[in-house]
């Protein structure tokens, strides 16, 4: 079986962190690089923790590179008050040995867009979309010749988690998010409606831990770190691993359930900027733009989770 080539576009996050993991421990992926954007901490945060997670899964040979330090047209937004001052905040963690690849995470993706064969190349930005955007609006003539994007980011049920209306990712950069929605890309959006049911618990977490391996161990520690704010936010019994629904969908896309919508991102609305307007019940005549999930089996996001951070 040949790998689907992907490249991962994130601002890690313990998340961000668990899913990039995933997507290592997985043979059916070939990551040709990790690109890292400011979103979840600022760029010089996102950047030393990506090298770090590559060095966790034993992956030195993954190429990282370093991306828009803030968004096209507005000041960064971040979210020390859930992932901690590092992003990467619970165990101890060593100080990077990987260098960063010379040159932009921009030109990085523009380059090998146009090396690879046309539709051969899924996008899978974890935060916000400004280096997409980047690229999209650089190099129009790379839209064309990607495979796909999955992406997370936006809600419709649950609507926000920074702001009443917004999801965090897109409402750092909702210009960026505007360009991607609209570039005729197929587009896969795991929003806050299905990654709010992908909740870890006491058992899950235990079953990371009990790997015993450094990377199990890590994603532990990490979980347990970042559970204590969703848990007082909102009630539940855990916290919701975001970001690792981008790469199970890749590996298991029967595990979610959606439909087809068109999604606008706001970008004028004082009250409601960077909201993801889905049009669930297609009530408008707009086309649809995007397979916005709504379900996801929750078991089976762990067990493969569990299994493939185990290889490890």
């Amino acid at each position: 079986m040949t790998a689907r080539k992907i490249i991962i576009d994130t601002d890690p996050g313990q998340d961000d962190a668990v899913a990039v993991l995933l997507a290592l421990g997985s043979p059916e992926l070939e990551v040709l690089g990790i690109t890292a954007v400011a979103g979840n901490v600022p760029l010089p945060l996102t950047t030393k923790n990506a090298l770090i997670v590559c060095e966790l899964a034993g992956r030195t040979d993954v190429k990282v590179f370093a991306g828009c330090e803030a968004p096209l047209s507005r000041k960064l937004v971040t979210a020390e008050h859930v992932h901690g001052k590092t992003g990467l905040d619970g165990p101890q963690l060593p100080t990077p040995k990987m260098a960063l690849q010379d040159g932009h995470a921009v030109d990085f993706i523009i380059e090998t867009l146009r090396a690879e064969p046309a539709g051969t190349v899924t996008l899978c930005p974890l935060g916000p979309l400004t280096n997409i955007a980047t690229a999209f609006s650089r190099a129009p003539d790379i839209i064309s010749r990607v495979q796909e994007i999955v992406l997370m980011g936006g809600a419709y049920f649950q609507v926000g988690n920074i702001t009443p209306a917004a999801e965090f990712n897109i409402y750092v950069d909702p210009e960026a998010a505007d360009i991607v929605f609209k570039s005729g890309i197929r587009i896969v959006v795991m929003p806050l409606d299905v990654t709010h049911k992908a909740l870890t618990t006491r058992p899950r977490v235990e079953a990371f831990r009990a790997l015993g391996t450094e990377p199990g161990r890590m994603v532990a520690e990490w979980t347990d770190f970042f559970e204590r704010f969703d848990k007082e936010k909102y009630g539940s019994e855990g916290a919701p691993l975001h970001d690792p629904c981008v790469i199970a969908y890749l590996l298991k896309p029967e595990l979610f359930e959606g439909r087809e919508v068109n999604v606008m991102v706001e970008t004028n609305s004082e009250l409601t900027l960077g909201m993801t307007v889905a049009d669930w019940w297609r009530v408008t005549d707009r086309a649809p733009n995007a397979l916005f999930m709504g379900d996801v089996n929750a078991d089976g996001f762990f067990a493969l989770l569990t299994d493939r951070i185990g290889r490890l």
